[in-house]
């Protein structure tokens, strides 16, 4: 499956962005799919994940009650709504999917990929 994810952009403190990942070769609904991010000068870190056929979600704490992740099988995307955001939020995001089964907040569960999309929250 590959990935493409989108709607990055420039937000002020407390405002929204709503992130999409397009899928093509594969369906969303079959793979766990994930957002991690990499903030500067940080490491790759998990924001959100949700499990496949099931739908389980799973946040991170530093996004929990801000976030939320989806999945639109009928746009064949998962999105990931962020409100309340804050500077600290600022980063490449990066949208992942895999078939393994375990602990998703792990970025080596998954095997595929997209380019990053930044976001950037100013104060």
């Amino acid at each position: 499956v590959q990935l493409q994810a989108s709607g990055g952009g420039l937000v002020q403190l407390g405002g929204s962005l709503r992130l999409s990942c397009a899928a093509s070769g594969g369906t969303v609904g079959n793979y766990n799919m994930g957002w991690f991010r990499r903030g500067p000068g940080k490491e790759l870190e998990f924001v959100a994940a949700i499990r496949r056929t099931a739908g389980d979600t799973y946040y991170s704490d530093f996004v929990k009650g801000r976030f939320t992740i989806a999945r639109d099988n009928a746009k064949n995307t998962v999105n990931l709504q962020m409100n309340s955001l804050k500077p600290e939020d600022t980063a490449d995001y990066y949208c992942t999917a895999g078939r393994r089964g375990g602990d998703l907040h792990y970025s080596g569960q998954y095997d595929n990929w997209g380019p990053g999309t930044l976001v950037t929250v100013s104060s």
